[in-house]
């Protein structure tokens, strides 16, 4: 059964555990490992995090399969968006799904909450950054109607890399 559940602090060590193993099981292969060791610990170092999930302008929910924690979702409103897009977005910041667990519907369910919580927040757009190179994730999102709309630099370690910007009127 996957359920999904509003997150808070007592979650840190959960939404930190999946953040690292989801972030090194997609990205490792294609980055070096100093890179990678760089950006795991300035973005999801326990700090980081702490601040992350106590701003209230960032919910976040986590998917269980089996009352077992595989996934999760952060959105951002207001001030704590990565980006200036329009006034009224909420910027889909993550959407980690352990990779044992892809292919189950739980990267889609999430994406359903974000445009649920969207739908709440009464906002214009949902709006995300998502690697040029991850293709998968790019299919998946135009599948859901999200168009792209921009680029940004995304820095990892000592690399620059290219995101498309994606949007989805709500």
């Amino acid at each position: 059964m996957i359920e999904i559940k509003k997150a808070n602090i007592k979650d840190l060590s959960t939404i930190q555990d999946i953040s690292i193993r989801s972030f090194t099981e997609t990205f490792s292969e294609i980055n070096t490992p100093e890179n990678m060791e760089k950006y795991l610990q300035e973005s999801f170092n326990t700090a980081q995090l702490t601040l992350e999930i106590n701003n209230p302008d960032s919910p976040f929910y986590i998917a269980y399969w089996d009352n077992e924690p595989v996934g999760y979702l952060k959105l951002n409103l207001g001030n704590a968006q990565t980006e200036t897009v329009e006034d009224e977005t909420i910027e889909i910041q993550r959407i980690y799904v352990l990779k044992d667990f892809h292919g189950k519907k739980l990267g889609q369910l999430l994406l359903d909450q974000a445009i649920k919580t969207a739908q709440e927040y009464q906002v214009d757009y949902a709006w995300l950054g998502v690697w040029e190179e991850n293709h998968r994730a790019i299919q998946f999102y135009a599948k859901n109607g999200f168009v792209t709309f921009d680029k940004h630099v995304f820095t990892l370690g000592d690399e620059q890399q290219t995101d498309l910007l994606m949007k989805l009127k709500i």
